[in-house]
């Protein structure tokens, strides 16, 4: 790491406050332009530990930036990974308070529920379907609390990986009953199709995240433990949602997924 403990926390305050405000802040690659990826998630171990001493309960992991769509979308070419609380969870047909929120966009995805730890550092495709109990579609709600424009993968693995919320289905597939690369997703706004895709497009297995993730935590001396939930990474772009929007996702066998902003 090449930032000083104090200048971790005081971003990591920084960036509770603008969740708790719904703001956002200046880049923090134009403030330290020597800030180092493993400073990033520094950044983000002392705010999500700030959020659990709070009272938040973690219930699974996010990973970003697996598909060739998101990359082109943000000019980031390698993955990242969050944290996501209890709090943060709907069920389709939810209303969603837009205002919770910063650059709301939304992200077709699978959630993976692990039956069994995953543990690096050479886990496989194989190990992780292994320790996959079931499959379910989601939509992630991305939040920024940094300024979009110049942002670089520093910036946003400190703001948690731009993770708002997730909205998860209703169907459940386990690994060995369906295709997880065919899952199709075709996003509708307000009765619009705005993104279309296959789960195929990260990184060809969406199951392969899980596998990363599990090797990616082993170098911090951690493990994926059983019961959490793994949020896959994109297979569309984001799509800009406001208040009042009405938002449909249709994954074909794996059933559908709605909300609406207010």
């Amino acid at each position: 790491m090449t930032l000083p403990a104090e200048t971790i926390a005081q971003i990591a305050a920084e960036l509770a406050e603008a969740d708790r405000t719904h703001g956002v802040i200046p880049r923090i690659t134009a403030r330290f332009p020597e800030a180092t990826v493993e400073d990033s998630y520094a950044i983000q171990g002392v705010w999500r530990d700030s959020q659990i001493d709070a009272g938040r309960k973690l219930v699974g992991r996010k990973i970003g930036l697996t598909s060739k769509a998101m990359q082109q979308a943000t000019g980031i070419t390698e993955p990242d990974f969050g944290v996501m609380f209890d709090d943060t969870v709907y069920e389709s047909g939810a209303e969603i308070p837009v205002d919770h929120f910063s650059n709301v966009r939304i992200e077709v995805e699978l959630a993976f529920v692990l039956k069994h730890p995953l543990e690096g550092p050479d886990c496989t495709l194989d190990d992780a379907l292994a320790a996959i109990d079931y499959a379910v579609p989601a939509l992630e709600v991305l939040n920024s609390h940094i300024e979009l424009e110049g942002r670089t993968i520093v910036d946003t693995i400190s703001d948690n990986a731009a993770y708002g919320a997730m909205v998860l289905g209703a169907v459940r597939k386990r690994p060995d009953e369906i295709d997880l690369r065919w899952v199709p997703g075709l996003l509708f706004k307000n009765g619009e199709i705005e993104e279309t895709g296959v789960a195929a497009g990260v990184l060809n297995h969406p199951a392969t995240g899980v596998a990363w993730l599990a090797n990616k935590f082993h170098q911090h001396g951690a493990r994926l433990e059983a019961g959490e939930i793994i949020l896959a990474g994109s297979f569309t772009r984001p799509m800009w949602v406001s208040r009042g929007d009405e938002v449909l996702c249709d994954y074909g066998p794996m059933g559908t997924i709605e909300c609406r902003f207010v």
